[in-house]
């Protein structure tokens, strides 16, 4: 019997590599049963592909704290010349020569991009000329112009006249003695901007480019801080209020508010004293001024007298007692800064000049030449020229009941005539030595339906209390800021009140 046919084997490996490739062209998503999903699948390949060009590896399975990696695939591309210059080898030499060659599967998985760890993309870059700009602060001094300024430092007349024909310029024509203006300008002369403080709190902005100008404000907060200060006057206010912290702006409205009930020329006696707690104004880190006063406490010769001020509903302020009664009067008792008074109210007086008793019907209170006079009320001008003997005299009418003269004035006040309106403390001339005098003074008069009297010792007509409206308000205000003057002062005992 003829021995069965076999097949070569030759044939028998191309059936058994034929085989190996249908299995490994199945699709991907078939998983292996015996692994559990997620786990990295590694799989033998026994080919002759010739030795690999670099060495594989084989990764180690994926734990539950890292994440997933893309599935990757490491493979060996076969020498194509290799393959060609050798002949086919029996079964048994090409398992001799067989490399196994590792697949490593692993699920794909895809995680949003962490934007910290994102790469960053630069801005493009635009390139623009550069110029030499200097900047020139300058202080004005007397006589300097915007017209000036600007040639000084070399830049045309036609570029200032542009800029001024600028909506928003027109502070830049009013500069004043010791304010900056801050220059830019190129190396070539070309204008390029300024800055102009207008006041603490708004700088006048202004860039120029290709003839064209941009005007621009910068706006700055004012920041309010408490402060405290007290002192008992053994000589002189204004050397108390000094010893005390205080500006000569702050001693002067101190003086202002109680100047209603103290004459304070006349009335100041050693030992009293008063405290105060005010307001500093600063801006951008620094102190701009002082003020308001929020709240003072004057004791004089035994009298108490205390003030607050308020803001009323219209925005109106004012300075009240703790009651609600208005510190303001309907005139003041002295309408000057004086030194003293040369010659009081006396109706037997005899006259330095005519050398006879002549009533004296008014206060003279001596004062340098030019001291500023003000109006001791609301009122009217009814006459304002010059008058015999008193001089250049100012005539005020304060409704139907009281009016008021002011004599021997060196000049009288632009814009002051018969029939101008005039507020209380206005200026309405300044003092002097016109007319039958003998030294530079201020006659004052005040007059009740035509009769003198004496207006150092008449009793005043008091202003408007607190309206209605804002008792209620105002009570609440009034008992805050004394406990606060009070809680000042127990600060202030122990430590310097901030």
């Amino acid at each position: 019997m003829k021995n069965p046919r076999r097949f070569p084997r030759l044939h028998l490996t191309l059936i058994i590599a034929i085989a190996i490739i249908v299995v490994f062209s199945l699709p991907d998503d078939i998983d292996d049963v015996s692994s559990p999903k997620g786990s990295p699948k590694i799989v033998d390949i026994p080919l002759n592909l010739g030795k690999p060009s670099t060495p594989t590896t084989q990764l180690a399975p994926a734990t539950p704290d890292a994440p997933a990696a893309p599935k990757t695939v490491e493979t060996v591309e076969p020498d194509p010349k290799a393959q060609s210059a050798e002949a086919p080898k029996p079964a048994e030499t090409q398992a001799a020569d067989v490399t196994p060659v590792k697949v490593i599967e692993k699920p794909l998985s895809i995680e949003p991009q962490d934007p910290t760890t994102a790469p960053v993309t630069a801005p493009p870059v635009t390139w623009e000329p550069e110029y030499n700009i200097t900047t020139h602060e300058h202080k004005v001094q007397s006589g300097d112009t915007l017209t000036s300024i600007f040639k000084r430092y070399g830049i045309p007349q036609k570029t200032l006249f542009n800029l001024l024909d600028y909506k928003g310029t027109k502070p830049l024509t009013r500069i004043k003695t010791g304010e900056e203006v801050i220059l830019q300008i190129t190396e070539d002369g070309r204008f390029v901007g300024l800055r102009y403080a207008i006041d603490p709190t708004d700088t006048l902005v202004v860039s120029a480019e290709d003839d064209k100008f941009k005007i621009d404000h910068e706006i700055h907060t004012i920041e309010y801080k408490k402060r405290f200060g007290q002192a008992t006057i053994d000589s002189s206010l204004f050397l108390a209020g000094e010893k005390a912290g205080l500006s000569h702006a702050l001693i002067m409205e101190l003086a202002n508010m109680f100047g209603w009930d103290i004459d304070f020329a006349l009335d100041i006696r050693e030992g009293d004293t008063f405290r105060v707690l005010y307001h500093e104004q600063w801006v951008n880190g620094r102190k701009i001024k002082d003020g308001p006063i929020l709240v003072a406490e004057f004791i004089n010769q035994g009298d108490t007298f205390q003030a607050i001020r308020y803001t009323d509903s219209d925005g109106n302020s004012n300075y009240y007692t703790p009651e609600g009664l208005s510190m303001r009067k309907a005139f003041l008792r002295a309408p000057l800064n004086f030194t003293r008074i040369s010659s009081h109210f006396n109706l037997k007086r005899r006259h330095p000049v005519l050398h006879t008793i002549r009533a004296h019907r008014g206060t003279d209170y001596a004062a340098p030449t030019g001291t500023p006079v003000w109006a001791s009320g609301d009122g009217k001008v009814k006459f304002a020229g010059w008058n015999g003997g008193y001089g250049k005299v100012v005539v005020i009418q304060h409704g139907q009941k009281y009016s008021t003269k002011y004599a021997h004035l060196s000049r009288i006040k632009s814009g002051i005539r018969p029939g101008k309106k005039i507020r209380q403390g206005q200026t309405i001339g300044y003092v002097g030595t016109t007319g039958r005098s003998t030294g530079p003074h201020l006659h004052y008069e005040f007059l009740v339906n035509g009769v003198h009297r004496n207006s150092r010792t008449i009793k005043l007509p008091q202003a408007e209390p607190i309206a209605k409206k804002e008792k209620d308000a105002y009570t609440r205000h009034s008992k805050k800021m004394m406990q606060d003057l009070e809680t000042a002062t127990r600060l202030a005992a122990h430590s310097n009140y901030e």
